[in-house]
């Protein structure tokens, strides 16, 4: 009987470790995440800021072609 309580308290213990590396692993991946949406959060605003720079050189050369 003694047995079958150490078993079972082991099978919990393992259960609850099973649990803590599978939270350990999904916080590795957020923070790899985050660092994967910083990354295309600068690279949109780089994109953003070329086009606009783009945008406003047309608008000058067509002012400059109407004028």
């Amino acid at each position: 009987m003694n047995g079958d309580r150490t078993s079972q308290a082991l099978a919990r213990i393992d259960a609850a470790l099973a649990r803590l590396d599978g939270a350990a692993r999904q916080v590795a991946e957020n923070r790899h995440g985050l660092a994967d949406l910083a990354q295309l959060q600068a690279k949109h605003a780089r994109l953003r800021d070329a086009v606009s720079e783009g945008l406003q050189q047309l608008d000058q050369l067509i002012e400059g072609s109407a004028g």
